[in-house]
Parts: structure tokens; sequence; C-alpha cells
């Protein structure tokens, strides 16, 4: 069998997985607003066991009220719970998956608007991303809460689940104990290391016997927390084999808390695939129960080399689960062109629940989330549509148009396919935009979709040929200030720079510090090119706070870039940009001179079409420039609803 170390069987204290692919808990938002299980969070767990998954560990569920993360978190702290959550297993089990219930107390990293009072920690210590003051825990309420945890997995357990996960990672109540970072208590519960264990420990035993010794149960850590002021992995050493002895039957290792510098809980594409796996290899040698390894996978060759190796027994692949719910039976049955790749952009889970307060969804996938709404229906009658740009927006509406039935042509004015994805998959670590790309192109061909590229699109085009409709994915073009001397031969939109259309010199200087601009100031350091960011904002468009962010910001800086900020450009005169910055007048030295200053909607055929009264939508950058999540959303709704 191809990957026979992933689909060999698997057993955890009795329970045996059909294969050790695992998904982990990711936060949804899917949640009821009672915290009960709602049809939506039922029907996207039930598509991921479908697919083939051995074990399904369930998202955040909160062991007690002021424990939960957010508003609409399933909870699990009272006997009412049980029947809800038992539709999650009865339905998981339909598809030979097993189930397992993550327990859960997110101490200080939550919102006093979450609880309706202020959230509760180990020691008074305001989180360092919220910022959200807490009050430090009573020593009666450390008891209450460790048997809300008991409490909590004897009710999984009655609800049908097969396993019980314990959440002690990134950050969270249990993590929170661990660590100097957010425990300065000087009671039995902190100071020493051996009382900061005390609290994870106790919580272990009491979960453990609240279960019986016949029930799995695991708990998931973060191996080093990766800040200053924290612990690292020789910690975990320590605590591993205790937290053994007091009852787990395995450890899942994870790594960092959400202050870590680059979000290396949710690692981003600037982070390499399986980059935690020799934390999780080291665990092993210290402990002698199974080892579930996680960190940027979603490629089940890396997953097989891995477990053949001895990295780790289960492997979990968390976003990919969110790309492509089907990836786990397609490497079984060695379709691995068919698998669509995550490629760890944050923008539709992670940042989407974080930074917009929004339900989760997968920037490449549009059905993540709306599962439950069924299947894209048929076209009742098959049309001709036309979809003119293939670039994300345009190749998503095509796919749907093809899988509904339609008569689909493509038409793209470029020599090649993919929009703005050429020249945004150039710069390091993004070349995985192509992917999805390419997997596009591979499923349109599977459906005979017509692709005309170098075919720009005329109104006597749309006239002789008549399509019943038209979808305008024509994208966007970049746009400049009114600038003298941005004429100058010396002159190149980033575009143009990043595609390779134009030859490198420097020192360069980029024009624009949104993300278009550094990551092309990114691209130029890395091709071994001097670069001066000129941003007229005061503020860095592109902040810290994301994953992507961090690094971007981070590696222009270790490569000798510069940033100006609040600089406002005068002129070009030869190879001298000039610029102003708080009333003082400065200038740079540039053989190359990149624009990366917005861009504009190309939608100029709506004209036309009007004037024709053929039916269209418009969508992605050419309706306005934004995100590669807005594009690919937008062209799916409407292929679907032509």
């Amino acid at each position: 069998m191809r990957f026979e170390h992933l689909f060999s069987p698997f057993t955890i204290n009795g329970m045996t997985l059909k294969n050790r692919a695992v998904m982990p808990p990711m936060a949804t938002g899917y949640g009821n607003a009672d915290n009960t299980v709602s049809e939506r969070l039922l029907a996207y767990l039930e598509r991921r066991a479908q697919g083939g998954t051995g074990l399904i560990i369930t998202e955040v569920c909160a062991v007690d009220p002021r424990g939960k993360g957010f508003p609409n978190e399933i909870g699990v702290w009272n006997d009412d719970f049980i029947g809800a959550l038992s539709r999650i297993p009865a339905a998981l089990h339909r598809h030979g998956a097993k189930a397992a219930l993550q327990l859960h107390h997110a101490g200080r990293e939550t919102f006093e608007a979450v609880l309706g009072k202020k959230p509760e920690a180990p020691s008074a210590i305001p989180s360092a991303v919220l910022g959200q003051p807490c009050e430090a825990m009573s020593l009666e309420r450390i008891t209450e809460i460790v048997r809300a945890f008991a409490q909590a997995a004897g009710r999984a357990r009655q609800a049908g689940f097969d396993a019980v996960e314990l959440h002690g990672a990134h950050g969270y109540l249990l993590n929170q104990f661990l660590s100097p970072f957010s425990n300065n208590r000087e009671d039995e519960y902190g100071g020493s290391e051996e009382n900061r264990m005390r609290f994870v420990l106790e919580v272990v035993a009491a979960a453990r016997k609240a279960v019986g010794d016949d029930f799995p149960l695991w708990i998931r850590i973060s191996a080093d927390e990766m800040v200053r002021g924290g612990y690292d992995f020789s910690l975990m050493r320590r605590l591993a084999p205790r937290m053994v002895a007091a009852g787990v039957d395995a450890i899942h290792c994870s790594v960092g808390v959400y202050s870590t510098p680059g979000g290396l809980s949710i690692a981003s594409m600037d982070t390499e695939p399986g980059f935690n796996l020799f934390r999780a290899r080291a665990l092993k040698d210290v402990v002698r129960v199974p080892i579930i390894g996680v960190g940027r996978i979603n490629d089940p060759a890396m997953a097989d080399q891995a477990i053949a190796r001895g990295d780790a027994d289960l492997i979990s692949f968390g976003r990919q689960h969110l790309t492509d719910p089907d990836f786990i039976e397609k490497a079984r049955r060695g379709s691995l062109e068919d698998i669509r790749r995550c490629t760890a952009c944050n923008q539709g889970c992670i940042e989407r629940l974080s930074f917009e307060m929004k339900s989760t969804t997968c920037s490449f996938n549009p059905e993540c989330g709306r599962e439950y709404k069924g299947p894209v229906l048929p076209a009742g009658t098959p049309k001709k549509v036309w979809v003119i740009g293939a670039g994300p927006a345009g190749l998503s509406a095509a796919l749907v148009l093809a899988a509904r039935g339609h008569q689909v042509e493509v038409f793209e004015k470029e020599s090649q396919p993919g929009g703005q994805l050429l020249s945004a998959s150039r710069p390091p670590h993004k070349a995985v935009f192509m992917d999805w790309v390419n997997w596009a192109l591979r499923r349109l061909k599977q459906w005979s979709v017509p692709l005309h590229c170098s075919h720009p699109v005329s109104a006597d085009d749309i006239k002789k040929a008549a399509p019943d409709a038209v979808i305008v994915a024509s994208g966007a073009y970049p746009v400049t200030a009114s600038i003298p001397g941005l004429k100058s031969e010396l002159v190149a939109d980033a575009r143009d720079v990043l595609t390779g259309n134009i030859k490198l010199a420097g020192p360069a200087v980029v024009l624009g510090a949104g993300y278009v601009g550094m990551e092309t100031a990114d691209y130029l350091l890395a091709n071994g090119i001097a670069v001066t960011v000129l941003e007229m904002q005061t503020l860095p468009p592109v902040n810290r706070f994301s994953a992507h962010g961090y690094w971007l910001n981070k590696r222009i800086k270790d490569s000798g870039g510069k940033i100006i900020f609040g600089a406002r450009v005068l002129g070009i005169e030869n190879n001298i940009v000039r610029y102003v910055q708080a009333d003082k007048p400065s200038e740079e030295k540039a053989s190359l001179i990149v624009t990366a200053m917005g861009a504009k909607s190309e939608n100029t055929l709506e004209d036309v079409l009007n004037a024709l009264a053929v039916p269209y939508r418009v969508v992605g950058d050419a309706r306005s420039p934004r995100r590669i999540l807005e594009a690919i959303h937008e062209g799916y709704k409407a292929g679907e609803e032509i």
C-alpha cells in the first residue's frame, strides 16, 4: 500500500484508529449562541470524517462558563450539554472515524465581553496579546476548575466520545499555570517548577479518575513557549513523564503561545512544513506513550515519512482539513494531484476568527463552513457562460460553473492564467499560491473547459458568440500618485518586477509599504538587491500582529532593508528619489524604482454588457481590489448562483 505507515491502524488505550491521520482542534465559531452544538458545526465535522480521517478532535469545548474563549464556544459545563454533544460522535462514527472532545479553559486569553466578568488566571497578569485585565484565581476556585475538567471528561464519555483531549497548550489556562510568563503566584501553585506543574497534574489525575482506566485520555501541550520569560523544552521533558504517570495515554505535541513571535502555534507560509516534528521526536525519547506530531503539515508523503522515521506515532493535519476535506481519501487511492493544498495563508481561518471576529472558512475552499447548506446544485437549465479573466476569481467561478453542468469558456488577456497570483507567488515562501492555480487548471481540464490565453475579449466577441451570461473577473491594474519624474526609465511596477519582466538592479527604492510593496522588497532583498521602502503613512500598513506580517518585517530588517514611514515623495530626478519626512527633505539613490501604490478595478466590459443586455456578475479585483479570500469566494458565489 502507498503510505503504508500513515494508513496503518493504531490503538490508544483500547481505541483502534483506522489510520494515523488526525484532525486537530481548530476553533470555528460555528457553535450556537447558547454554546450548544449547531447544525453547521455538526455538518462541518461530519464532512471531515467522510473524507477518511481516522481521528477527529473537536474544537475547544469550555469546561466552565468563565473559561470561554469566544462567545459561541461549545460548552460541557453541565449535564444539559450531553444530548447535543452526543450528536458529534454519532455523526463521525457513521464514516468510521473516532471522536475526541477537547476540554478547554481560556484563562486570561479571552475578553470580559465574552464572559460578562473579568477573565480568571493563575495571576492577575493581562494577556500580552489581548491586554485584558484578569483576576488571580483563589485556591477554592482552582479546586473548582480541577473538578470542572474532571466532570467534563466524564460527560464526554457519557456523550459517546471515544476519547478526551485536555487543552494544555497555546497560552490557555493549563499552560498559564506552567509558565513563569503568566504565573507569579507564591503559594503551592506558583514559584518553583514543581508548584507550577501542580495544577496540570491535578487536572490530569482528576480527569483520569472520572473516565476510568479504560478510556483514552491525552493532553495537547506547547513543548516550548518560545516567548521571552516563558518555559522552554527542558521543562516539558521533565513534565511529560509525570503527566504519563498521572494518567495521560498520549501527548499531542504543539508549540508556542499566542504571543510567540511569528505565530508558530498556527504557522504561516513563512515557516517550513513539519518544522515542529523534531520536538515530537524528542518527547518520544522521554515517554513511552504515543506522540501526535503537528506543525504546518499538508502533505501525506511527509506524514508517512515522519511516522516511518519515528518522529511521531500519529500526524495532525490542521488547516489542510479546511482546504480539502477529502485529502486523506485521495491519498489513500493515490490521487495526489487531486489534493487541494493548504497554503497556510491564514486569511480565512485564524486571522478571520481573531482579527475580524467572524467564523472560520478557508480562502481556497469556499465550501468550508457551509456544509450544512448541502452541496452545490446542478444547473436547472445549462447555460453558455463566459468567464473573462483567469485569475483566482475567474478560475473559482469556472470550477463551480463546470461542476454544475454549464457550458463554460474562460478567456485571459495575458499569456498564462493565474492573474495576480503570478506575481503574488514570487516573493519568498509564497510559491505555494501557484499550487492552487495548478490544481484549478487540472480540474478544469478534467471537465474539458476551454481556456483561451492571450485573448482579450471585445464587444464584437460577445456580440457574435451571444453567451447567456458573463462573469467579469478581469482583475485590476496598478495606479500611481502624481509624482514628477515617475515616467523615468528607472521606474517599474511591482508586478513587472516580480514576474521577471524587469532586469533587477540595486540599490532599489520601493514606493509603498503595503503587502505588495513589502513583498516586493522581500523579493529584491532575497535577490541581493539593497532596498529602501518609502511609505506616506506614519504607521505601518503591514503590522507584526499577523504571522506573515511578522516574518515579512523581520526578513526585511534582517536583510538590511530600510522602511521609512511618513515619507512624502517629491519627485524623481535621474537616479535620485527626493522626499520629505517630518518637514525634513531627504533623498535616496536608486538604480531601480518600484511603484506599489495600489490598484484600480478593470471593469470596462460592464458598459458593453449593459449595452448588449447580457446578464453578468463582477467578481474579485474587478469589483474591488482585495485579498485572495474575497476573490475566490466571490467567484464561487457567482458560479453557484447563475
